[in-house]
């Protein structure tokens, strides 16, 4: 069975605000859904993974290629 995927815009939310976000969204999911969260804030893109692994999600992919960026995580 596939999981199932969403995607969580955080463009023009800034650190540590998107992550704020991004966790909420994450405590409403089930276990093992993964989410891309879509962001452009450089300060995101450092902190956002490292505050998922501590708080016991895992980081699937972080894309830096082009803006928006697009960090995946698993619940």
């Amino acid at each position: 069975m596939a999981s199932s995927r969403i995607v969580l815009d955080l463009r023009g939310v800034p650190c540590p605000l998107a992550w704020a976000k991004a966790k909420v969204r994450l405590e409403t999911m089930a276990r093992g859904t993964e989410i891309d969260l879509l962001i452009d804030d450089a300060r995101s893109l450092r902190d956002v993974p490292r505050a998922a692994e501590a708080g016991g999600h895992h980081v699937i992919a972080v894309d830096a290629q082009s803006v928006p960026w697009r960090i995946t995580l698993e619940v």
